[in-house]
């Protein structure tokens, strides 16, 4: 995709409210391709501990690298947008839930509310760290590290700014001629703007 039509796209997907289908075009430029799924899970679906937080959540998709990492694709509609202001903990809490369940590293979510129509919304990229290890017969296992698992966040939509997201991003949206490895997407969340959220992960370290 030529940079002018990569521009365009990313506007079009986070200057303006959360829609699914335009988000999923959006996924399959950034990624070239994914494999399509259609799990939707409400009620006991959801874990008891995220019922307050999250009304409903569809797995979209999987994305395999060119390396065979894994991503997942994740849609959520939290419960309010105060969740999705205020909740930032027990969203990645809730992704690193998710990941465990579906075996997956690491996943792209795009977590939005319905009751500001989903105006502003969160394009999120989540991973569990893993270290290896040889077990007692010899055999290389991965167990995850103790510290927190990494989330990078960029908030967008309606009454958002999206120069840094479209920054980011659009060297992986013009690299037509390659699919994107799991650690150049991780690379295109890890430079975050200086804002509020970036003062309160500091206060709470």
């Amino acid at each position: 995709m030529e940079q002018q039509a990569a521009r365009r796209m990313i506007s079009s997907t986070f200057s303006q409210a959360f829609d699914r289908q335009r988000y999923e075009l959006f996924l399959r430029n950034l990624l070239n391709h994914f494999d399509l799924r259609d799990g939707h899970y409400t009620g006991n679906y959801i874990p008891d501990a995220f019922k307050q937080h999250i009304k409903q959540y569809w797995r979209v998709g999987k994305y395999v690298d060119p390396v065979g990492d894994e991503l997942d694709l994740l849609v959520v509609e939290v419960s309010s947008f105060a969740k999705l202001e205020r909740s930032r903990s027990t969203l990645r809490n809730f992704a690193v839930n998710r990941l465990k369940q579906f075996e997956k590293r690491a996943s792209l979510i795009a977590f939005y509310a319905k009751d500001d129509g989903g105006k502003d919304w969160r394009f999120s990229f989540v991973k569990i760290e893993h270290e290896a290890y040889q077990d007692e017969k010899g055999k290389v296992k991965l167990k995850q590290e103790l510290t927190p698992a990494k989330r990078y966040s960029y908030l967008v939509g309606v009454h958002e700014n999206s120069h840094t997201a479209a920054k980011q991003l659009l060297l992986i949206l013009t690299m037509d001629y390659a699919d994107p490895r799991v650690g150049e997407v991780e690379d295109a969340f890890s430079v975050e703007k200086v804002s509020d959220e970036f003062f309160e992960q500091y206060k709470q370290l």
